[in-house]
């Protein structure tokens, strides 16, 4: 397969919609098609972001009456300030460069091409226009049926969801109402908690276990190059090539990004990869918390 030509300059001037993976026709008619949508930092990408792709999958065929036609990862623009947050033309580079052997993840850049920060629901509503408004939906034996988009993270995030003041209650309701989410468990979440208080969105919670215990983040990544130790078998190859031509994460990488942006130490700090209460919530972006680190 040929390399992806990372130093492509879009802007959403230029922008279209990559539609190439996403599977256009379903053959039971029964079955809803599903898009699954994850919404993160990705700095950088790790092999569990792409895993959780493949658990979201595997439950989705095994557990529901959804059959996944398209998967995105969507990353948060340059706005989003946030320690250990690379230029967002590096963390779409990198995500390009981790789905690069994939036949039905695809990386969108339009929320990282935007000026402004973007919450989630507005990201989700970016999809499901474009998939079932733009494209019409999804073929089935009986005619197009429009394309389900759910959200895809991590068990922390439903932990924020029910942490009073973190989320907008607007939010909330407006993203597992029209979209849900499937939720990968992870070590340190007590998951069981966290839904406690989303009862009422409990039927559109679809929670995944790791069969295969993955604790790999993008923080241990960056504690890493820190640290000058090696990251390889943590992250796709390619992505290891670029984090070291692009000197990204190291003490000299951070600070240069740091001052190039304006940004300094005093950015809301990191628990799981998402912004919480202890971190220093985003007080003109309630609800705004980040699905994935």
């Amino acid at each position: 397969m040929a390399a992806m030509d990372t130093d492509l300059e879009l802007s959403l001037d230029n922008y279209e919609f990559p539609d190439a993976r996403l599977r256009r026709r379903i053959q039971d008619p029964d079955r809803t098609p599903l898009v699954l949508i994850a919404c993160g930092s990705f700095s950088p990408i790790t092999f569990l972001h792409l895993r959780m792709f493949e658990m979201a999958a595997d439950y989705a065929r095994f557990n529901t009456q959804f059959e996944v036609v398209g998967a995105y990862f969507s990353c948060v623009g340059d706005a989003y300030k946030k320690t250990g947050l690379v230029k967002a033309e590096h963390r779409v580079n990198m995500c390009n460069l981790a789905v690069q052997q994939s036949s039905w993840i695809s990386v969108d850049p339009w929320e990282a091409l935007h000026q402004e920060y973007l919450e989630t629901a507005k990201v989700l509503d970016h999809f499901n226009k474009e998939i079932n408004e733009v494209i019409g939906g999804i073929e089935t034996p009986n005619g197009k049926k429009k394309a389900h988009i759910a959200l895809l993270a991590g068990a922390d995030l439903i932990q924020t969801m029910s942490t009073p003041g973190v989320w907008a209650a607007k939010d909330i309701d407006y993203i597992l109402r029209n979209f849900g989410a499937f939720i990968v468990e992870r070590t340190g979440t007590d998951i069981d908690e966290a839904l406690s208080a989303l009862q009422s969105w409990k039927d559109n919670i679809w929670v995944i276990q790791q069969l295969v215990q993955n604790d790999i983040s993008s923080t241990k990544i960056r504690l890493f190059r820190r640290r000058d130790m090696s990251i390889r078998y943590l992250v796709p190859e390619l992505v290891v090539q670029y984090i070291e031509e692009h000197n990204l994460y190291d003490e000299d990488g951070v600070a240069n990004i740091s001052k190039e942006s304006g940004r300094a130490d005093r950015m809301p700090g990191e628990s799981g990869g998402v912004t919480s209460s202890q971190d220093g919530k985003r007080p003109s972006n309630a609800g705004s918390s980040r699905s994935i680190e």
